[in-house]
């Protein structure tokens, strides 16, 4: 229970990380590029999916013994997609069927996918028992 306990810690901090990245570069490309919400939205969480996966392997969640790392990356990319479809439906949702704020409805998305993130890579790439950095 501890080490569920730290490694949610630890996830955590990875998360907000993350979210900084995410939600800053989603702002910058709305305000400052023009581009639309749904689309800045959706570059932003690529670009903080891939920190994310190096942080989260380093320091969250422990290699799977005979898992190779391709396989590894390509498990970590296919749940990100589908958290990026949830992130997406979310945003268009929040900002086209509802009208709200393009950035209140981010700090909902991203609490959604945070929960989808932690369980499914729990479950499909944490080795256990052995230890994260």
């Amino acid at each position: 229970m501890q080490r569920l306990i730290q490694q949610i810690m630890k996830f955590g901090i990875v998360g907000v990380l993350a979210f900084v990245i995410d939600y800053g570069l989603m702002v910058a490309l709305t305000e400052l590029v023009g581009l639309a919400p749904v689309a800045s939205a959706t570059v932003s969480f690529i670009v903080s999916v891939v920190f994310n996966y190096v942080a989260s392997m380093r320091f969250v969640f422990s290699h799977k013994e005979g898992m190779s790392k391709q396989r590894e990356f390509a498990i970590f990319v296919v749940l990100s997609v589908i958290g990026l479809l949830i992130n997406d439906g979310l945003m268009w949702a929040g900002t086209e069927l509802v009208a709200i704020d393009y950035r209140i409805v981010k700090i909902g998305a991203t609490a959604v996918v945070m929960v989808w993130n932690f369980v499914t890579r729990k479950l499909f790439l944490d080795g256990g028992e052995q230890q994260a950095s």
